[in-house]
């Protein structure tokens, strides 16, 4: 018979895996419910993902997991029951076996929602929100303000036929947009949200105008890699309120933990602290 710390078992999948923070916050909460659980790192390359999902199944070693770079889709493709949120993503980021089926679900979208009612409550008032990036990441971004509500969603990207092809999966009240339009879709929107990986690392990122958005606006940015990026700190220069992204990292964390281990945790300022102190630790 396997033992507890076995069969309370999850994982986090992807390729590369070293820098993951979800060990981090898992073993946190694990420790917290005094669980005797577990919650690995796996690093599993795209060609050996298959054979590992069928051995998921198979074997029960784990109870789930997440997934994150490169194989959110073909966990997608590959799970037994996506949900409706998977579905309309095309993307799984937590997995979990119940009645003998591999079940899927995308919580990059709720985590992204959560950080922002914890931070900024009200934010989703907002009828216009002004989403920057049309990459895999604004997905989830763009569905979670589509869902809660928000009546105008801008798309803005580089190369506008990325954003058309998010405007038509997304449905009429998401809009495709050039970078040039950047400018004058900013007026009246009270919500700006970066998807792109600008001012990740350190680098640079162009100059932002955000003074024709109303006084009341929010400012978040999915990068958390520093916590003030460039973005943020040009909007806050600017005296617009902002959120990280590392909330988004810790919220979307949780409904994957009460699935495997049966308790749902909180993001606390603990968990919080824990992360940037590896962050600082570690870059």
């Amino acid at each position: 018979m396997a033992d507890s710390r076995e069969t309370l078992a999850a994982f986090v999948v992807g390729s590369p895996i070293r820098h993951s923070r979800s060990p981090l916050i898992h073993g946190h909460w694990l420790r917290q419910f005094e669980l005797e659980g577990s919650y690995r790192a796996l690093e599993v390359l795209p060609t050996d993902f298959e054979p590992f999902i069928a051995s998921l199944k198979a074997d029960r070693r784990y109870r789930g997991g997440n997934v994150t770079i490169p194989h959110k889709e073909r966990a997608f493709e590959l799970a037994d029951q996506p949900d409706a949120l998977a579905e309309e993503l095309g993307a799984a980021n937590t997995l979990w076996l119940e009645d003998g089926l591999l079940k899927a679900t995308n919580t990059d979208g709720y985590g992204f929602t959560a950080n922002l009612d914890q931070y900024h409550p009200g934010w989703d008032k907002a009828h216009c929100a002004v989403i920057l990036g049309a990459g895999g990441a604004s997905r989830a971004v763009i569905q979670a303000v589509r869902d809660r509500g928000i009546g105008e969603i801008h798309v803005v990207n580089r190369t506008q036929s990325r954003a058309k092809a998010l405007a038509d999966r997304f449905g009429e009240r998401v809009h495709a947009h050039p970078m040039e339009a950047l400018a004058e879709l900013m007026a009246d929107a009270r919500l700006f949200i970066n998807t792109t990986s600008l001012g990740m690392d350190g680098e640079a990122a162009p100059e932002i105008d955000f003074s024709p958005m109303r006084f009341d606006a929010v400012v978040t940015d999915i990068v958390y890699v520093p916590l003030e990026t460039p973005i943020l700190a040009m909007a806050k220069a600017q005296g617009f309120a902002t959120v990280d992204g590392l909330g988004m990292l810790l919220h979307q964390a949780v409904p994957g933990f009460e699935k495997w281990f049966g308790r749902r945790p909180v993001v606390d300022d603990a968990l919080r602290a824990l992360v940037v102190r590896d962050m600082e630790a570690h870059g």
